[in-house]
C-alpha cells in the first residue's frame, strides 16, 4: 500500500466512524505530517482523494472540513455550470415547466436541518414547499432549506421560476455539487393530493445536500416524485 493510500484509508474510516464529526475542521497540513509521519505531497494527494470523493470540502484560507453529509450512503455529481435541477431536466425535455408554491418563509432550522447546513438552530432559514408542475402534469413536491446569509434577496418570483438560475447569474455563485440519498417511500395524505396519486404508488424521495464551489453548503432539500413519472440516471465511475 502506498503511503498516500495509507493516510487517505485512515481519514476516510475516521471521518465515516464520526472521529471527525460533519462540518468540523481537519487538522491542518503540518499537523497530518507529524501526525503520520509523511511528507506535505502525501498529505496533499490524500487530501485530495477525500474531496473528490465528497468527503470533504477545501475552503481557500481555512483550510478542510468534513462535508457534513450522508457518510457512505452518498453519492456526488460534479458538474461544470449549473448543477442539475429539475428546470435544468424540464428543459432538456422540452416541456413547459411551472410551480405552485405551498410555502414560501424564513424560520429557524430545526435541528437535523441545521447539523446539515452547518449552521445554528438560531440562524434563519428560507422554507419553500412547492409542486412542480411539467407540461400541467404535477411532478414532485419540493421541501427546500437555504440560509438566509448564504442565499440573501431570495423573492417569491426566484421560487415561482428557478431558484438555482437566481443563485447563479444574480448573485454570481458557482454551485459545484450534490450530495444525494435516494429511496421509495410511500406519499403522505398532501403530497397525494398534490401529486393525484391512488395511494399505492410509491414516490422516489431524494434527500440533497447542495454545495457551492468554495465548499460551504447553501440548500438541504427533499425531493419526492411521483414515482410513475420519474427516471433517475446516474453515472457510476470505476
Amino acid at each position: 500500500m502506498l503511503k498516500y493510500e495509507a493516510v487517505l484509508n485512515d481519514l476516510a474510516e475516521k471521518i465515516d466512524n464520526g472521529t471527525y464529526k460533519p462540518n468540523q475542521q481537519l487538522p491542518t497540513i503540518a499537523e497530518l505530517c507529524d501526525i503520520y509521519s509523511v511528507s506535505n505531497i502525501t498529505v496533499k494527494k490524500a487530501l485530495d482523494e477525500l474531496a473528490l470523493r465528497g468527503m470533504i470540502s477545501k475552503r481557500k484560507g481555512s483550510g478542510c472540513y468534513v462535508k457534513g453529509v450522508f457518510a457512505k450512503t452518498a453519492s456526488v455529481g460534479q458538474m461544470s455550470g449549473q448543477m442539475a435541477g429539475f428546470s435544468s431536466e424540464a428543459a432538456a425535455k422540452g416541456g413547459t415547466l411551472t410551480s405552485d408554491v405551498l410555502d414560501f418563509s424564513v424560520v429557524h432550522p430545526e435541528a437535523p436541518v441545521a447539523e446539515k447546513l452547518g449552521m445554528s438552530e438560531e440562524d434563519f432559514v428560507y422554507h419553500v414547499c412547492r409542486v412542480r408542475v411539467l407540461d400541467g402534469v404535477p411532478q414532485v413536491v419540493e421541501y427546500t432549506y437555504m440560509p438566509i446569509a448564504k442565499i440573501p434577496g431570495l423573492r417569491l418570483e426566484h421560487v415561482q421560476s428557478s431558484i438555482y438560475t437566481y443563485i447563479e447569474q444574480d448573485l454570481g455563485l458557482k454551485i459545484d455539487s450534490a450530495h444525494r440519498v435516494v429511496r421509495a417511500k410511500m406519499p403522505t395524505a398532501e403530497e397525494k393530493k398534490e401529486l393525484g396519486l391512488d395511494g399505492k404508488t410509491p414516490v422516489l424521495e431524494v434527500e440533497q445536500v447542495g454545495f457551492l464551489d468554495d465548499g460551504e453548503p447553501f440548500e438541504y432539500s427533499i425531493s419526492r416524485h411521483a414515482g410513475d413519472r420519474y427516471d433517475f440516471y446516474t453515472v457510476a465511475k470505476h
